[in-house]
C-alpha cells in the first residue's frame, strides 16, 4: 500500500514512507509533512471503536498480503477486529510465542501406563502449556472404567471423522483443541492450550493421538456423535469416563447410543446457536486487544477459521467445531436443563376442630 499511495510520494516518484524532518516537496509542488506509514497508524488508531470501519480500510489499503485477503465484516459472525488483532500480534510475537510442535506417546510403548509428550517438528500437536507433573496422567478407576482427574482444570473439544481414506483425499481433518478452566491449579485460566488440526493416515491413529492427549492432562473431552467411531474407541478401550454426555439434557433423557458412548450431535439447532455463541463470547472477552493487554490465544489456524466460520456451512470448519465444543465443555453449567418443580398441596386427611363448649366440631 505505501508504494503508491496518492499523496505520499515526492517529486522524483518516490514514497515517503517515514515522516520527514523537513517538508518534502511533492509532484504537484505542494509539501509532504507526515510519512504514509504514520498516515496508516493514525487512520487505524482512529477506527479502533469501529470495527467494521477498521476492517474495510484493512482491505482497501493493506500492509500485509493477510490485510489484502482479509473477510468482510459483514459476512462474519464474530468480531473480527478482535480476531485480527490476535492474529496480527501472534504475528509480530511469533519468534518469542511459546508455542511447540510435537507428539504424545505412551511411555516405554507401553498403552494405558503414563503418556508422555516429546517434541518434534513432523508431530501433530501445538501446545502453548504443559500442566505440572505432579498433575499430569491424572485419572482414577471406578467399577473398572478409567476416569480423568483433571476435570476442574478443563477439557478438550473434539470434531472427529470415521473413514481412513476418500476416493478425492480431501476429507475433512480430525480437530482437538484443549481449554482451561479457573482453577485454583497452577495453569492459565480460560486459555486455549492445545490445537490438534490433521488427518493421519488411519482413523485409529486420530483416536490413539485424542485419547493419549487426554490421559497427559486428565482432562475430559465432549466429541461429536454424529461420527460415533471415536466414541466407541474411548468406551473398548476402557475410557468411558472421559467421553463426556451432552450438557443440555439429564441422563434419563439421554438416548440408549448417547448413554453407551457419550458424545453430543451437532446437528440440532439449538446446539448450533449455542456452539456459535460460545465462540463469539470467547472473541470478545479473551481475544485481542483488552484493557490489561493482548489476549493469549497463540493458534493462527484456528483463529482465521473464526474469522471465515460459516454457521450454515460448517462442514470446513474443524477447528471452530473442536474449539467451540471446548467452550462449551468447559461451561456445561450454563446449558444444563432448568427442571421446574411444581408443588402441589396434598390432603393428609387431618381435620382441624373447635374445642369450645362440651362437642368439638370440625372446622376444616
Amino acid at each position: 500500500m505505501e508504494w503508491n499511495y496518492e499523496g505520499y510520494i515526492d517529486s522524483y516518484g518516490i514514497p515517503v514512507f517515514d515522516t520527514p524532518k523537513k517538508s518534502v516537496k511533492g509532484p504537484d509542488g505542494g509539501k509532504i509533512n507526515l510519512g504514509v506509514i504514520e498516515y496508516w497508524n493514525n487512520e487505524v488508531e482512529g477506527l479502533k471503536d469501529d470495527q467494521d470501519g477498521l476492517n474495510e480500510f484493512y482491505r482497501q489499503f493493506p500492509r500485509t498480503t493477510k490485510h489484502a485477503f482479509r473477510d468482510e465484516s459483514k459476512q462474519s459472525l464474530f468480531n473480527l477486529t478482535k480476531i485480527y488483532e490476535q492474529i496480527d500480534f501472534n504475528e509480530d510475537l511469533k519468534n518469542s510465542i511459546g508455542v511447540t510442535k510435537g507428539s504424545f506417546q505412551w511411555e516405554n510403548s507401553e498403552q494405558d501406563t503414563k503418556v508422555i509428550f516429546i517434541p518434534n517438528k513432523q508431530g501433530r500437536f501445538l501446545i502453548t502449556w504443559i500442566p505440572d507433573v505432579q498433575v499430569q496422567n491424572r485419572r482414577y478407576i471406578k467399577n473398572g472404567v478409567n476416569y480423568p482427574g483433571n476435570e476442574h482444570m478443563g477439557a478438550f473439544g473434539c470434531d472427529p471423522y470415521d473413514i481412513s481414506g476418500t476416493v478425492d483425499k480431501r476429507g475433512s481433518n480430525g480437530s482437538l483443541h484443549g481449554l482451561t478452566k479457573f482453577s485454583m491449579e497452577n495453569a492459565p485460566p480460560n486459555h486455549f492450550f492445545l490445537e490438534y488440526i490433521a488427518r493421519p493416515q488411519t482413523a485409529e491413529i486420530f483416536f490413539e493421538d485424542v485419547l493419549m492427549a487426554c490421559v497427559f492432562y486428565g482432562m475430559p473431552i465432549l466429541a461429536e456423535n454424529n461420527k460415533p467411531r471415536l466414541l466407541y474407541y474411548f468406551k473398548r478401550r476402557g475410557y468411558r469416563g472421559y467421553a463426556m454426555n451432552r450438557p443440555d439434557k439429564k441422563r434419563n433423557k439421554l438416548s440408549v447410543t448417547e448413554r453407551e458412548i457419550g458424545g453430543i450431535p451437532n446437528s440440532s439447532e439449538d446446539i448450533k446457536q449455542a456452539h456459535a455463541a460460545a465462540i463469539e463470547t470467547y472473541v470478545e472477552h479473551y481475544v485481542g486487544l483488552k484493557e490489561t493487554g493482548y489476549g493469549d490465544m497463540y493458534f493462527q489456524r484456528t483463529l482465521e477459521d473464526w474469522a471465515k466460520f460459516n454457521i450454515n456451512n460448517r462442514t470446513t470448519h474443524d477447528a471452530s467445531i473442536s474449539s467451540g465444543l471446548a467452550l462449551m465443555a468447559c461451561n456445561k453449567h450454563r446449558y444444563a436443563p432448568n427442571v421446574k418443580r411444581t408443588l402441589k398441596p396434598v390432603d393428609l386427611g387431618i381435620k382441624k376442630y373447635n374445642n369450645q363448649g362440651s362437642t368439638s366440631k370440625i372446622i376444616s
